[in-house]
């Protein structure tokens, strides 16, 4: 566990030295914006369930983040009760506000990934890579602007992509269900 500390700590600290610009700090802040409480996904579900055609889809989606929700937010978070890494490495800037939740898992990476996965097998194409583009591009900022060890998205995105073919499996086993 100590090795993948470290390997953590190092990847934090590289992207802060070498990616992090003051010009892109904006914009960056503005995409894990989206990711905030889910409030993006949710509503991009929401819009879906509108759609006679892509109901189905809307629900899947919302079935997704709230698995990822119970497992992330609800269970994980308050079990391993992991601090930030802007409190525990020297050297760290965090770029915001402070959270007030614990880091592993990461939230906004499990909701980012459970919801883009399914619009991204449930959807066409042309709305599906986008979404799931836009779900990798949230899980990366989180380590950008330092709230995130690697570790917490890593584990945040594979908590969504599993609640992402729950999800999917469970809809297509409820196909009794008239939408």
């Amino acid at each position: 566990m100590d090795f993948l500390l470290q390997l953590d700590e190092a990847a934090l600290l590289w992207i802060q030295e070498y990616l992090r610009r003051d010009f892109l700090n904006p914009i960056v802040t503005a995409i894990t914006g989206l990711g905030d409480a889910g409030w993006f996904w949710i509503l991009l579900s929401l819009v879906l369930l509108f759609s006679k055609k892509y109901r189905r889809v809307g629900l899947t989606g919302m079935l997704a983040l709230s698995i990822g929700f119970l497992i992330t937010n609800i269970w994980l978070k308050n079990m391993v009760m992991r601090i930030r890494p802007y409190e525990a490495i020297e050297g760290l800037r965090l770029i915001g506000n402070k959270a007030v939740d614990f880091s592993f898992p990461s939230g906004h990476s499990t909701a980012s990934i459970a919801a883009s996965a399914v619009f991204l097998a449930e959807l066409p194409k042309k709305m599906g890579v986008p979404a799931f583009l836009l779900g990798i591009a949230i899980c990366f900022t989180r380590l950008y602007i330092g709230i995130h060890y690697p570790s917490d998205v890593l584990a945040g995105m594979l908590i969504g992509m599993v609640a992402a073919f729950a999800s999917i499996r469970m809809m297509k086993e409820k196909t009794d269900i008239s939408l």
